[in-house]
């Protein structure tokens, strides 16, 4: 069966510092039950001080290791691509034997611009990773047949739509995706979700590793919603509610700050009431995703989710005040 499907793409990988998940990442690459000459693995390394590389450099990929972000890397591996179909697929992230069988039929629709599988966890032995796994697997479960936007975490594009809609915005270092997403959708075409193609993702084992990743999210976020709008009111992956959280923080704040004045003393009560609000939805929320999974570790959805409002409150806070200093980037 395979043998005849016509559909060639260039699968890009794009790393850094990933030596503990590029060799099983590339390696689930190769051993995709697809035609082996319709398909070629085109690796970008952002300039990594690990073993990355050389790691890479034994698999028969193309590995190119240039200092630039991934959306650059994205556009650099487009011109470069050998095939009309792009796909992307994360250095920490690794797919299941039949993704490439599972996902190309869904591009033969003239208005579906790529298609995504669905997430698992990589490192479910890590309860950190494994409660991070049931948020981002609940989320997912809101998309139907079709979305606007996806991860590149496990993603097949078309090439022609990916120009005809700009390419990669090389001024978001993350959120890119949801970027081009949007550019994509304005135009008309939407992304095609199957679920029975399955990607295992290596999901941050440590809330260090996780407040650095929300971080940049929320620095890039803000930025995102400047250029989009429409984006801030969220959709099946991101909802409204993940995008106030750091609104409510900003407005607790605020009122702690104003209510040193003696007259506006109320307004610690009311910083009060909005932060008993906020720990009840997530205690809520973690308490839901718990029994959903028959699992309590997930219980530190908890924490998880007040260290990701405050990643991202700490992350829009440095990019409004670069702003404010006349600093963009």
């Amino acid at each position: 069966m395979a043998q005849n499907i016509p559909v060639k793409v260039s699968i890009i990988v794009a790393a850094y510092n990933n030596q503990a998940t590029i060799g099983e990442c590339l390696k689930s690459l190769f051993a995709q039950n697809y035609p082996k000459d319709a398909f070629e693995v085109i690796v970008m390394d952002g300039g990594s001080k690990d073993e990355t590389v050389k790691i890479a450099q034994q698999f028969p990929a193309k590995v190119l290791s240039i200092r630039i972000n991934c959306p650059a890397a994205y556009n650099y591996a487009h011109k470069i691509a050998a095939y009309p179909i792009l796909g992307f697929v994360d250095a920490d992230a690794k797919v299941e034997a039949d993704w490439l069988l599972k996902l190309v039929p869904h591009l033969s629709e003239p208005q579906v611009a790529g298609v995504s599988g669905s997430i698992e966890t990589w490192n479910m032995d890590n309860p950190w990773a494994r409660s991070i796994g049931y948020e981002l697997k609940m989320r997912y479960s809101r998309i139907g047949k079709y979305t606007g936007r996806i991860a590149t975490m496990n993603l097949l594009l078309k090439k022609s739509v990916i120009e005809e809609a700009g390419g990669w915005d090389e001024k978001l270092p993350s959120q890119y995706d949801t970027d081009l997403g949007y550019r994509i959708s304005a135009k008309g075409y939407k992304i095609a979700y199957e679920p029975s193609a399955v990607c295992y993702h290596f999901n941050r084992p440590t809330l260090k590793a996780y407040y650095r990743q929300q971080l940049q999210y929320g620095k890039n976020t803000l930025k995102l919603y400047f250029k989009h709008g429409r984006l801030a009111r969220g959709d099946e992956i991101t909802d409204v509610s993940m995008n106030i959280q750091p609104a409510v923080l900003l407005a607790v704040l605020a009122c702690l700050v104003l209510g040193v004045v003696p007259l506006l003393r109320l307004l610690w009560l009311v910083a009060g009431l909005m932060l008993l609000a906020v720990t009840v939805y997530f205690a809520y929320s973690a308490m839901k995703m718990a029994v959903k999974f028959h699992d309590w570790t997930a219980m530190r959805l908890f924490v998880l989710y007040w260290v990701r409002s405050a990643a991202w409150f700490d992350g829009a806070t440095i990019t409004s005040a670069k702003f404010l200093a006349g600093r963009s980037n």
